[in-house]
């Protein structure tokens, strides 16, 4: 997640490798229309059809669901290339969306990626990719103006994000979507990639709520090198907090949880204290993996009674130096959240002290700032027209393209660019590789393995193995 650092953060993102070969694209995402509604069959691209609608003076059922695919085109990297471009996917919906799920796949390189839904007059300009500066675009704006869609785990390909039967996000009319992301090329040679983006979408009748998005960030992060560290927000006035700015005592339900951090993460953990709550993570990962970490709680976890919420981000910093927050080899340590509330939250840390060490672990913790705000009224429930009409369908899809593409084999009668040797696999793909991700590093190895070592054979062969086997 690109989160920029803002001195005033009004839900700021609220969040914030070649692999499958698809369906071709321009450059500027396309502009074929596609309604994805479901005909009844299970091929890929399309929605489900609940048959428990009104049947039209045809006979035939009307559709509850459908889905909306989009291609954004082909995004090219020259070598060691990393870039933040920002990208738009016009709808064209004149009626609000209800959308239960959103899946996002990619040909690799995407670091990680935002994504908001803005009036269509914001940051405008056309489809594809665009510079930010050039809209004056900043999560900052799309989350007020709008609201928040999605995230992107850290390096995955496939992500999808789901959440309980009839509860949404709504895309309300005349919206696009719009999203900030990081490419990296970590290799010598030039590359390109693409990413594809579905969003399933319901029936207002079948809508029985609209979440809100909220965020949690430790902006004040300074890791120690050659170290494990944990940075641990304390949010002793939470519920307090709500209460003042909802006027109720806190009855939030958390739908969606998904944490982010860069490679040198390898832990993060949600806690709430009160209540029926003590202190045990209600979401806990280890390790850094690539790979979509979303969580969808079903059913929703209801938080009445909680008091105090902590959250946790760990780091393994076998480098030499210090780390702080930022983008490349720097890190974070964010969760977007979507919850039923009655107003988003945005909690941070900006200020944080050494607590101690346990289990030669160097923890630390600071402070929650907690900034509560009004729901955009646009965020509001379906209305009756809406309910007793039919399924709006916009046409801003992109015909029989698949939600995620599909992959292709190399062909191997294509000779290799250079020899497929051992010292070839390592200066090409090891060496850039622990420039940028979780490795076998010489500070970071597992098992005992340094993919590093300058006798890699013998190292492979010879090294003493020093883990579970």
């Amino acid at each position: 997640m690109s989160l920029r650092r803002e001195s005033v953060l009004v839900l700021s993102g609220l969040l914030s490798l070649s692999a499958c070969g698809g369906q071709g694209a321009s450059d500027d995402g396309g502009d074929d229309a596609s309604t994805g509604v479901d005909d009844g069959s299970d091929s890929d691209g399309s929605g489900s059809t609940d048959d428990s609608g009104d049947s039209s003076d045809t006979g035939v059922e009307p559709p509850e669901t459908a889905t909306l695919t989009h291609s954004f085109g082909v995004y090219d990297l020259t070598p060691f290339e990393e870039v933040q471009p920002c990208v738009q996917w016009t709808l064209d919906n004149d009626a609000p969306l209800y959308v239960q799920a959103v899946t996002l796949s990619n040909r690799g390189y995407f670091h990680h990626s935002n994504w908001f839904v803005v009036p269509e007059d914001q940051f405008a300009g056309p489809d594809g990719y665009f510079d930010c500066n050039e809209r004056n675009f900043s999560e900052l704006g799309a989350a007020s103006v709008g609201t928040v869609i999605f995230a992107q785990s850290t390096q995955s390909f496939v992500e999808h994000q789901q959440t309980v039967d009839g509860a949404v996000i709504k895309i309300p009319p005349r919206h696009k979507v719009i999203g900030g992301t990081h490419l990296l090329n970590v290799g010598p040679a030039p590359v390109d990639s693409n990413a594809f983006m579905s969003l399933d979408i319901i029936h207002p009748k079948l809508v029985e709520l609209v979440l809100t998005p909220f965020r949690l960030s430790f902006l004040d992060l300074k890791i120690p090198p050659l170290a494990e560290s944990r940075f641990t927000a304390v949010c002793t006035d939470f519920g307090a907090r709500y209460q003042a700015a909802a006027g109720v005592p806190l009855d939030v339900k958390l739908h969606y949880a998904l944490p982010h951090y860069h490679y040198l993460g390898n832990y993060f953990s949600l806690n709430f204290d009160g209540g029926p709550f003590n202190g045990s993570p209600v979401y806990e990962h280890d390790g850094f993996d690539g790979a979509a970490n979303g969580k969808t709680y079903d059913p929703p976890l209801d938080l009445t009674g909680a008091e105090t919420m902590r959250y946790t981000c760990g780091y393994d910093n076998w480098r030499d130096v210090e780390v702080q927050w930022g983008i490349g080899d720097q890190e974070m340590c964010v969760m977007l959240g979507f919850a039923e509330s009655r107003v988003l939250m945005d909690v941070t840390v900006t200020a944080s002290h050494a607590v101690g060490e346990q289990d030669g672990i160097i923890e630390f913790e600071g402070a929650c700032g907690i900034l509560a705000v009004p729901k955009n009224p646009a965020q509001s429930m379906p209305t009756e027209d809406e309910r007793n009409g039919p399924l709006n369908v916009p046409p801003g899809g992109d015909e029989g393209l698949p939600p995620v593409p599909a992959c292709v084999d190399h062909d191997p009668t294509v000779q290799p660019e250079i020899e497929p040797t051992l010292s070839n696999v390592a200066a090409v793909v090891f060496t850039q590789s622990c420039a940028f991700n979780a490795c076998h590093g010489l500070s970071g190895q597992a098992a005992g393995l340094n993919l590093q070592a300058p006798d890699l054979l013998t190292e492979l062969l010879e090294h003493e193995v020093m883990g579970n086997v």
